[in-house]
């Protein structure tokens, strides 16, 4: 907003409305005064969404949150980056790459900028790489380096990356999360003097070398993650988690958030970091941490990821197949069964030709709707008993690990090589042996209980001869401390959806063509209708949904179609049995209202049980002799 200094006598001085001019009158009322103030309206940090709880504390910590980084170099810590070149390497020296007239003069600012905060110089080192722009999500430009040249002379660190399991488990109970973001956050440290001609760039200018550690450069995650443990330790694995360059603070209640975080912005300041308040997320119940959301109740795929899967084309190359297989696979722990499911994908990425058939375009639209509508699974906690569900099919193995009837993660693999002959008990106890091995951090000296539906496997401790593959597997399962509880037929709830129901449906879309069409059928059905609609309000506990597909128990529902009778044919065609044996037979997978009439009337007609009957009659039951007199 532009005033003249000497406000015209039309104007009200201390007016509480805005005046506007317009350019012919704005003309007119400056060529009156000598001088005019400019206000320049900027969205600064304090504007942005900070809970009013927590904007005191901000405020007392401004000078850790300040507008710009600020100028000189930041403090010698006892870590610096060392960047140490492996013994009688070549040293790279490549030209300066062509840019746009734009682009140069983007490059220029940027170089003149970091020359006046002091973290780079001129240099006259040996070696040299190319500087360049990259485009940043706000529209702006990154000035880096190219550094793979001299990345591949550098010897890289070992330094110890925390799994991701063990960090998400570090956050069960937790419900106020705030997560840290520090400003330009590789330019805090500084580079390890003597180092500094290592780091040579090019520019069209001239050559200059970094003295606070440059993105891009090996090592530098690392080293940054060296110096946050350094500081935080702590907190570290108390109320604070970090994971390179992300910094979580989680806690169980606002009142002790807000002290926990008073005492990493305390260290923060007494180490000299700066943090921006733009990217920093305060007190909120729900985070987005790691490619997870979490919360209270436990994890939730990242919606950005389910938009990406949603949209994820048909793979038309093996490249862009392990793509795909990459993003589902980081989730798998919310998929029952991903291997099995997975499976015709994978296959197609063995072949050295590239090979869509329908059977993999099935699995790819499955595994995509599962992870669409992946469940929340709940964060481990250590103060209660774990409960273990393993199962396992001819396809693959599978296993839940929940508490409280909740699931805490999934695991699944995929039968192949010499495990494919198994007989069923050995697939069902290598599924047990499997899935105690996955989560043995969590089962190690802890009692859990593992529900099987195989009844065998309860004897397992006490059978007195055994081979030498269930010897191997007894002497591991002898470590942990557990109770095996049988759970058969329908009562295995969770067993059955892991691999029943998953099984019987990759049967069906192999077998019957255009079988994901029939679950459109539901809706206009007479019989189901009404019943999806209490489903999906969660009103009928009978019956679940599975990919689409109506279940009731471990049975799929069959609208009303020709694939009734087509069940009916296989089934019955398979020995021609009697009436009762195939309807046996049909219930043990299928349901729909009329299945005992329309059995009962195939069986009756089929020409070929006619034709086999024999001819004899039934000649009743023995009568006693007549004695004679």
């Amino acid at each position: 907003m532009l005033l003249p200094s000497k406000p015209s006598e039309k104007i009200k001085a201390h007016s509480d409305t805005t005046n506007l001019l317009s350019y012919a009158k704005f003309e007119l009322e400056i060529k009156e005064v000598e001088t005019v103030y400019v206000l320049m309206g900027k969205e600064t940090q304090a504007d942005m969404e900070v809970p009013s709880v927590a904007v005191p504390l901000i405020s007392e910590f401004a000078d850790v949150f300040p507008e710009e980084l600020p100028e000189g170099l930041p403090p010698l810590r006892d870590i610096q980056h060392h960047i140490d070149l492996e013994p009688g390497a070549m040293l790279p020296n490549k030209p300066h790459y062509r840019m746009s007239p734009t682009e140069h003069e983007e490059l220029r600012r940027q170089v003149e900028e970091l020359q006046s905060k002091g973290h780079i110089h001129e240099s006259l080192s040996p070696c040299a790489i190319p500087a360049l722009l990259i485009p940043k999500k706000d529209g702006t430009w990154r000035m880096c380096v190219d550094s793979r040249a001299i990345n591949k002379i550098i010897v890289r660190y070992r330094f110890p990356i925390p799994r991701l399991d063990d960090l998400l488990d570090q956050l069960s109970g937790a419900h106020e999360f705030t997560k840290l973001d520090l400003k330009s956050r590789y330019h805090q440290i500084r580079i390890r003097p003597g180092d500094e001609w290592k780091t040579a760039f090019k520019t069209r200018e001239g050559l200059y070398e970094w003295l606070v550690m440059p993105f891009g450069l090996s090592n530098a995650p690392s080293t940054f993650m060296r110096v946050m443990n350094q500081a935080l330790r702590p907190f570290i694995g108390k109320f604070v988690v970090v994971y390179f360059d992300d910094i979580l603070i989680y806690s169980a209640n606002p009142e002790l958030h807000l002290q926990h975080i008073r005492e990493v912005l305390c260290v923060l300041r007494r180490e000299k970091f700066v943090a921006a308040t733009k990217k920093c997320v305060f007190m909120t119940p729900k985070v987005l941490f790691l490619g997870y959301v979490i919360f209270g109740e436990g994890l939730q795929v990242d919606e950005s990821k389910i938009e990406a899967v949603r949209q994820w084309p048909q793979p038309k190359t093996i490249t862009e197949v392990r793509s795909f297989h990459g993003l589902t696979s980081f989730y798998r722990r919310f998929i029952p069964h991903f291997s099995s499911i997975m499976a015709p994908v994978t296959e197609c990425m063995k072949g050295v030709k590239f090979q869509w058939t329908t059977e993999t375009e099935e699995g790819f639209q499955q595994i995509k709707e599962k992870l669409i509508t992946a469940p929340i699974l709940v964060l481990p906690d250590f103060s209660q008993p774990f409960e273990l569900h393993s199962d396992a099919s001819k396809v693959g193995i599978g296993a839940v690990l929940s508490q409280g009837r909740k699931p805490v993660a999934y695991f699944s693999e995929k039968l192949s090589g010499s495990r494919v002959p198994y007989s069923t008990y050995d697939i069902e106890f290598y599924a047990v042996v499997q899935a105690v091995k996955h989560w043995w951090h969590y089962l190690f000296h802890r009692e859990f209980i593992l529900y099987t539906n195989h009844d065998s496997l309860r004897h397992l401790h006490s059978q007195e001869k055994i081979s030498s593959r269930h010897a191997s597997w007894s002497a591991y399962l002898q470590q942990f401390t557990f109770v095996l509880k049988h759970k058969a037929g329908v009562t295995n709830r969770v067993a059955d959806a892991l691999s029943q129901r998953v099984n019987l449906l990759s049967t069906m879309v192999v077998q019957v063509p255009g079988f994901n069409s029939f679950r459109e059928l539901y809706d206009s059905d007479p019989h189901f209708s009404e019943i999806m609609v209490a489903v999906r309000e969660k009103k009928n506990s009978e019956f679940v949904l599975v990919d689409g597909f109506l279940f009731r128990g471990n049975q799929l529902c069959i609208p009303e179609c020709s694939l009734r009778l087509q069940i009916i044919m296989e089934i019955h065609g398979e020995g021609h049995v009697g009436r009762d044996l195939t309807l046996q037979l049909v219930k043990a997978s299928y349901f729909w209202p009329t299945i005992r009439k329309e059995v009962e009337r195939y069986v009756e007609r089929c020409r070929i049980c006619q034709v086999s009957k024999g001819k004899a009659t039934n000649a009743g039951l023995y009568r006693p002799l007549l004695i004679p007199t």
